[in-house]
């Protein structure tokens, strides 16, 4: 018999919801904290920069048992994703177990004697202590804002310059005839540099650090869904564990494989000009494709051409006046500074003492399965399996997260074993794929499916793929298809 336990879910997000109803469907007592005035994490209305959209399709970026509303555009926009969250919450009364407006503090073990964690807990100006026998952390990875510095910049506020983190521009109109210099190249970065000059800025400038593959969201007029999500494609990527038989497949089909990433590219400069702009980059694809590959957003070479984007490759060395002293040399003046730098990956309501039990020293995650660490017992993380499918990604999880803490996985793994897994997959980033290291190493994209695999056959599930072979090959990752997966593994109740 499984024992009933208490369960805190920690944010409110996209892997929070998922990880909530996880826990509570199979009867534990769930009580979720979310420090914000409203669920959505990133998709909270007010943390989104005007005309956010998805980098992932609707059909890919969804529960399994909720799919997205048809009416929805391919890629929908920031308020509709958040009213889908909100309508995926309502469906299954996840508000009921949720706190929102509260904060963790810290987390420790607990002092009774017991197994589990103790939170410390800020709500409406108090501070409380509450055992729990399971802790899941679904905060992700875009939680705390990563706020960066440079020579001069309070001499640049004072004069009258504003700087501001990416998440923090909300209102097209701040922009109007300002001249702004966004500092990045990731999806955010284009997004708010390509919607500045849409929206009346005087003048536009990003500043980037380094030529990356981007993806628009149809290659030569293919919605890129058909073609990068497909296991098929994932088979020709470096993954992890192969066998001595599946590594001299992958030797003798490697022609093949370089010819196929060398036309991809061509395409890609092709279509998006990559030559004239200087953004070629010098990784080949095939190495460089992870959870960092951004989407090129619409109107963005196009803003370029026009010169209502001037783009840089550099970064920031201080400000001098009104101006931002490139290392290039280059000279930017600026009214505006949007800092599109990212976000801090971490857990910093954990003590010091699990942490390094937990990352090591070069930054990757010491994690089994992107979830679990053996020196961390009772706790696990959502969301840290990030991926282009993410929602999927969260729920697939969060449904092995509580078979894992309840001992209900068919595969449930020993200590040692997890230890020999974890070690092999930090070798695997190191030496084979450097890529795999974005994010501290969590991140299962572009290996969607073997991630999904891994989880099933630890879970026992007895369907693992599509019934039709060519669909399983040649398509995109289905979420209905893999709720029935989920729903053919072994079935319990908590007591």
């Amino acid at each position: 018999m499984v024992k009933r336990k208490s369960v805190a879910v920690i944010g409110g997000g996209v892997s929070g919801l998922a990880a909530a109803k996880a826990f509570d469907e199979r009867g534990h007592r769930v009580s979720g904290f979310e420090r914000s005035h409203d669920f959505g994490g990133v998709w909270e209305l007010s943390r989104s920069y005007p005309d956010v959209q998805t980098q992932s399709p609707k059909d890919l970026y969804c529960y399994t048992d909720h799919p997205m509303p048809e009416h929805y555009p391919e890629w929908p926009k920031g308020p509709q994703v958040h009213a889908y969250l909100h309508s995926y919450a309502d469906k299954h009364r996840l508000s009921r177990l949720f706190r929102l407006n509260t904060n963790i503090l810290s987390m420790d073990r607990r002092t009774d004697g017991a197994p589990g964690w103790c939170l410390t807990i800020e709500e409406a100006g108090r501070q409380r202590q509450e055992n729990f026998d399971f802790v899941a952390i679904c905060t992700g990875q875009f939680s705390d804002k990563n706020i960066i510095t440079h020579p001069g910049q309070e001499q640049f506020i004072a004069q009258g310059g504003e700087v501001i983190h990416s998440s923090d521009y909300t209102d097209p109109s701040m922009m109007k005839g300002k001249r702004v210099v966004v500092l990045g190249g990731s999806k955010s970065a284009t997004d708010i540099a390509v919607n500045a000059a849409k929206n009346g800025a005087k003048q536009v400038t990003m500043v980037y650090r380094e030529n990356v593959w981007r993806v628009p969201y149809f290659v030569g007029g293919i919605n890129f869904k058909k073609l990068l999500y497909m296991r098929a494609q994932e088979q020709q990527f470096n993954q992890w564990g192969k066998n001595p038989f599946q590594r001299v497949i992958a030797a003798a089909l490697k022609p093949l494989v370089w010819a196929n990433f060398r036309g991809l590219e061509t395409l890609l400069k092709l279509q998006l000009g990559l030559k004239k702009w200087k953004m070629v980059p010098d990784t080949p694809i095939e190495k460089e494709a992870s959870c960092s590959l951004p989407i090129v957003t619409p109107g963005l070479f196009e803003s370029f051409k026009s010169g209502k984007v001037k783009p840089i490759q550099g970064t920031f060395d201080h400000y001098e006046g009104n101006e931002v002293i490139l290392t290039t040399g280059d000279r930017v003046e600026a009214d505006l500074i949007v800092l599109a730098v990212g976000w801090k990956l971490g857990i910093p309501y954990l003590a010091q003492e699990y942490r390094d039990k937990l990352i090591e020293s070069d930054g990757q995650y010491r994690t089994f399965r992107l979830s679990v660490n053996p020196d961390l017992p009772e706790m696990g993380f959502v969301g840290f399996n990030s991926s282009f499918c993410t929602i999927l990604s969260a729920e697939m999880i969060a449904n092995w997260l509580v078979r894992y803490a309840d001992g209900q996985l068919a595969q449930q793994p020993s200590r040692s074993e997890m230890n020999a897994n974890i070690e092999m997959m930090l070798d695997w980033r190191r030496r084979e794929r450097p890529a795999a290291q974005v994010y501290g190493g969590l991140c299962s994209a572009p290996f969607h499916f073997k991630h999904f695999d891994e989880l099933l056959a630890d879970m026992g599930a007895k369907k693992r793929k599509r019934d039709n072979p060519l669909a399983e090959q040649f398509s995109y990752p289905s979420a209905p298809a893999y709720g029935e997966f989920i729903a053919s593994a072994p079935q319990y109740q908590a007591q």
